[in-house]
């Protein structure tokens, strides 16, 4: 929970701060499996050397579209990126132990459920006067 000393913003800039340290730590593992120099991402991302030295050290004053650019750039989820922040962004703790794992099977659930939510928006029985899910129930 967020500490009731500490406030939101603190809390939520130390699990920002977390955020862009494990994405740098991700960013640079992917790029040097793949043999990737750090001119090529730099390159392709439209990004400098420099900056992208400092992504993958974790820099806290890193941009977060920057962290986003190469993730993609190097095929990896945005999911240890975007997840974290959902959690952020309503003031909820985010569980650090998640950070250590692949994040793959929690962006797979999450996906399974909008995907669900958005079905069943679909699958709803219509009646009376309705012609499905998008007619806003007036009569023609």
């Amino acid at each position: 929970m967020i500490s009731s000393q500490g406030g939101a913003f603190e809390e939520g800039a130390s699990i920002l701060a977390e955020v862009k340290s494990i994405s740098g730590r991700r960013i640079e593992e992917r790029r040097r499996r793949h043999r990737i120099t750090q001119q090529q991402l730099a390159a392709d991302v439209g990004i400098g050397v420099r900056w992208l030295r400092e992504i993958e050290a974790g820099n806290p004053k890193s941009r977060f579209d920057d962290h986003v650019a190469c993730t993609h750039a190097l095929g990896l989820s945005a999911a240890h990126l975007l997840i974290p922040m959902l959690f952020l962004e309503h003031h909820m703790h985010f569980p650090r132990h998640f950070f250590l794992d692949d994040m793959y099977e929690l962006e797979a659930r999450c996906i399974e459920f909008i995907s669900g939510l958005s079905l069943r928006t679909f699958l709803r029985p219509t009646g009376g006067g309705q012609n499905g899910p998008l007619d806003s129930g007036s009569a023609a």
